[in-house]
This record gives C-alpha cells, structure tokens and sequence, in this order.
C-alpha cells in the first residue's frame, strides 16, 4: 500500500493503497522504474526479453548515517527487547489462515468454497482490484525483509543473529507472512480473479525490489514503517468495512484480523522512533522531515503484470475511489504522527531543526488544500482493464 510531497505537486486521484499520490498522468520521477520489461505492452514482446531490475530514476544513496550513530543501535539492544520484542505473538498464539478457510481436510470442503463463492459473487470487481493489490503488496514480504537488513546497526548479519533488532525482523516477517497467504487463498478460492496474471504479478514486483530512499539508516527505516504499518492499518480496515458492507462477514473478519496485527506492529516501530526522538531529537526530526520531503513512497509502487506500465496508479486511483487509501489518509497518518512524537513540543533544536520543525507541523494541513484543490480540478473518471480479474474495465 504511498504518496508524494516536496515543495508539494499532489494528484490525490493517483493515490495508492498505502502511500501519497504519484503525479497525474505518469509515473513519479522519483518513483518510477524506467520498466523491467516494459517495451512493449503484449506478453509475447515480454517473453523474448530476460528479465532485469528496474531502473530507478532517482540517485540512490546509500550509507549515510555517521558511524557512531550505529554505535547508538547497538548500544539499544537492550531496550529493544524489553520495549519491542513484546510486541510480537508467541507462534502457538498466533491465528494461521486456515482459520478462516475452508478445511480441504472435511466432508463439507466443498459445500464450504460454494459458500464462499456464493458470497463472493455479490461482492463488486473495483473491490476486487484492490483487495488484489493489497494481497500482492503483502506477498511481496521477502523485499521488505532485505530492506529491514540493509538498515546499518540493525541488520541481522548471520541470517540467524540473537541480537533484539534481527529478532524483530524476522519475527515480524514471520507474522507479516500470513497476510498475503491468507488473501492469496481466499481469491483463488473464490473464483474472481485471474491467478495466473496476480501470479506473474508478484514474481514481476519482488524481482523488481524497492527503494524506500532510506539511505541504510534506521532513523529513515523506522519512520517509513511506521508510516507504512499505520498505513496498511487503514488501508485492511477499510476493506474489512467494504466487505461487511457487501456482505461478506467472513472476508471482513480476515480483513479484520489481517488491520488488527498492521496495527500491533505499527505500535513497535512508532514506539523505535519515540525512543530515537528522546535520545537524539534534533536528528530525528531532521530525519522525519527528510523523509517526508521524500515523500513516503507505496511499497509495492514497481508493480507491473507484464502489459499495465501504469498499473499502480490505476490500482492506487481505484483504492482512492473506494475510499480504501486516500491523499486524506496520507495527511491524517503524518498527523497522528506528529502528535505521537509530539513533535510540537521539541526544544532545543538547532536552527535546521526548527526549519524542519516548522516544515513537518505545516504538512498536513497543505497536503489537505492541495487534495482539495485536486479534487475540485479531477476529470472525468476513465475505466481501464485489469488483467487480475479477466481483463474486465474498473472505473478510476
């Protein structure tokens, strides 16, 4: 599920299901990817080409954080499994997804997928695009996990390292693992979607990777998953509204269930940059507003199912339509964040900090006139095909 700000150029209409808007019309130049494979728009231009990272537009910087600061991680080992590691579930608490799945196991399998086709069937196709774009977005868990490890001072540097941080991170990977298993059986089961091209679709976004813009620094990793946690918290919750009001109680309660861990985990790494605000602030806020001058990009924003270059945005446009992932979400996630930090009330900043100070109270507020300025300005809507649900036309 991400968005755009720097001197601030916002489409709202172009919003994904977890992030700010890219610009209208095209891909973000600081986002976009110059294709994998896309020359071509028809899969058997695809097949005669190997396939090759994205090309990110942007320059890409690496390792900036000074060496003392990693010190300072290190030094917080400690903490981190007295405050973070108590955020995650003992595995034999944990719910599984064959919890809320048919049991191929029982007599009833089959009576249980025609239930749940049956409810499937009343469910609309635009809610269908997103609840796939999110599935997708999850199954792309293990590039989150290497972005975890390139964080310097934090990483685990064995695979199986017993410091608090490379515990978090796989553990976390490990309950984050469920959600795009969950879905993924759920949308084969019901029969709506095409599997193949969601199937090409995930194996195109993890080849693709992502570049958050984090630089290896955990002061920048840990404010884009905390946005991103609460992000994907709105995002699954509101699914989880659409689908009761469709109908589908059981699909609201694994979309639900899936809001309600987004949400634990949301808590762990807000509460990372809370400590990182106590210990070092002016750094911090420094940081935030890097960041969301950056603006904090969707994880999944080089996805590509071999034929939509734009596939993203018009993903993105349809959650915005369905009111899933909005340009207002965006502003009310950096809102709540500011106010949990509490970032208002720092003193003792340097002159840059501040600036940034200043800079990152004002945002919400501008992101809000600027989505409304958008809105006022939106054109007529266009319907495209989308290849997840058999090429049929979703209004954006």
């Amino acid at each position: 599920m991400a968005l755009k700000l720097n001197p601030i150029t916002f489409h709202p209409q172009k919003y994904p299901s977890s992030s700010l808007p890219p610009m209208a019309g095209s891909r973000s130049p600081k986002f976009s990817m110059a294709s994998t494979l896309h020359s071509g728009s028809k899969d058997v231009e695809n097949l005669k080409k190997p396939f090759s990272p994205p090309r990110e537009v942007h320059v890409q910087v690496t390792h900036s954080m000074p060496p003392q600061k990693i010190e300072m991680f290190k030094s917080l080992d400690g903490w981190a499994t007295e405050n973070i590691l108590v955020h995650l579930k003992p595995v034999e608490k944990c719910w599984q997804p064959q919890d809320f799945l048919p049991e191929p196991a029982s007599e009833g399998f089959e009576d249980q997928v025609k239930e749940l086709r049956e409810r499937a069937k009343e469910i609309p196709d635009d809610y269908f695009v997103v609840l796939v774009g999110d599935m997708i977005t999850e199954e792309a868990l293990p590039t989150y996990q290497t972005m975890l490890n390139t964080l310097d001072g934090v990483r685990d540097e064995t695979g199986a390292s017993l410091t608090s941080w490379a515990i978090w991170t796989r553990a976390w990977t490990a309950e984050e693992n469920r959600h795009g298993d969950l879905l993924n059986k759920y949308l084969y089961l019901s029969g709506r979607v095409d599997m193949k091209h969601i199937e090409k679709t995930i194996q195109y976004l993890i080849g693709s990777g992502m570049d958050p813009r984090t630089e290896n620094s955990p002061y920048l990793g840990f404010i884009y998953t905390s946005f991103q946690e609460r992000a994907t918290f709105i995002s699954h919750g509101n699914t989880a509204r659409l689908a009761k009001e469709y109908g589908d109680v059981k699909l609201a309660q694994i979309c639900g269930t899936i809001a309600s861990d987004e949400k634990r985990h949301e808590t762990a790494y807000t509460k990372i940059v809370e400590k990182l605000f106590e210990i070092d602030p002016n750094g911090t806020l420094l940081s935030l507003a890097d960041m969301m001058k950056k603006k904090i990009s969707m994880p999944a924003h080089l996805m590509y199912d071999g034929r939509d270059d734009n596939l993203f945005e018009h993903f993105s446009s349809v959650a915005q339509r369905l009111g899933i992932y909005t340009a207002k979400d965006y502003a009310d996630i950096l809102e709540f964040l500011v106010g949990r930090w509490k970032v208002e009330e720092l003193t003792g900043l340097s002159g840059d900090g501040r600036k940034a100070q200043d800079y990152v109270c004002g945002l919400p507020p501008r992101i809000r006139r600027l989505e409304e300025r958008s809105q006022s300005r939106a054109k007529q809507a266009r319907v495209v095909p989308f290849s997840w649900i058999f090429d049929r036309e979703v209004k954006l």
